[in-house]
């Protein structure tokens, strides 16, 4: 089950990005799990990298894996504030800069990576894949 909550924050995503991430995920073979995602502000997810990664910069998504063999399962943490922040700087539309984020989180989850620059290629082929079906979606 994907579940959407808000630390101190209005509910402002659509819910229809639900179904969304359930076809990511069996797109990928994977069977789904608990996911969370938690909305919040930069100050809120700046003290979770700090408390739990300790980093101590903003980020845009924090993703904590709890996958079992094929079954996704997660918390992911994502800044509202940083995606409009960071749509803005790319000249990007905020809806898109969110999915992209949202489907982020859920290819962490199914075994993706970004640390090195391959993998970060292709995180971001994979995100665009997913960018393209949603936009084949109907709802």
């Amino acid at each position: 089950m994907i579940q959407f909550f808000y630390e101190n924050l209005p509910e402002t995503v659509s819910e229809d990005y639900k179904k969304w991430l359930e076809d990511i995920i069996l797109s990928e073979g994977k069977k789904q799990g608990e996911i969370n995602y938690i909305f919040c502000d930069d100050e809120y997810l700046l003290q979770i990298n700090r408390d739990y990664l300790q980093h101590d910069y903003y980020t845009d998504i924090i993703t904590f894996d709890y996958v079992k063999g094929k079954t996704i399962s997660g918390e992911i943490f994502v800044s509202l504030q940083r995606i409009s922040d960071n749509a803005s700087t790319l000249s990007r539309d905020y809806e898109e800069e969110l999915r992209r984020v949202l489907a982020h989180g859920i290819l962490h989850l199914a075994g993706y990576k970004d640390k090195t620059e391959e993998e970060e290629k292709e995180m971001r082929r994979m995100e665009d894949l997913y960018l393209d079906k949603y936009r084949d979606l109907k709802f």
